[in-house]
């Protein structure tokens, strides 16, 4: 058995519970890490960052976000792309913000699970 399935056949269930998650988000819309791990009903924020660090690139990652709104130090242009690719609502930039780069918002993209609620157990 090589490295690389042995990585993948062996992701720990909470981590495939997230990229779930994840996976489920809409485009144009997002969840915080505390959505995923409330949705989850497991877990917090910061267990659900390390999974998307460690496991997320295969999934639409820059659909889980930070609840500021912040874009994700060392991947800005990389989600950027893909928010303006999905429709994502954006409050532009201050000239006051570091790097003047847009935040995601929150108040009109933030996606509560919607339908899947009904299947959810």
């Amino acid at each position: 058995m090589s490295e690389e399935s042995l990585t993948t056949d062996a992701l720990p269930e909470y981590a495939e519970r997230v990229l779930e998650v994840a996976e489920s988000i809409p485009p144009g819309r997002v969840m915080t890490y505390g959505d995923v791990a409330e949705w989850l009903e497991e877990g917090g924020p910061r267990q659900v960052g390390r999974v998307m660090a460690l496991y997320g690139g295969a999934v639409p990652w820059w659909r889980v976000v930070r609840a500021d709104g912040a874009l994700l130090p060392g991947h800005e242009l990389d989600a950027l792309g893909h928010y303006r690719d999905e429709g994502t609502p954006l409050k532009e930039a201050s000239r006051a913000s570091e790097g003047h780069l847009p935040r995601i918002d929150m108040r009109r993209a933030r996606w509560d699970g919607g339908e899947r609620a009904q299947g959810h157990t």
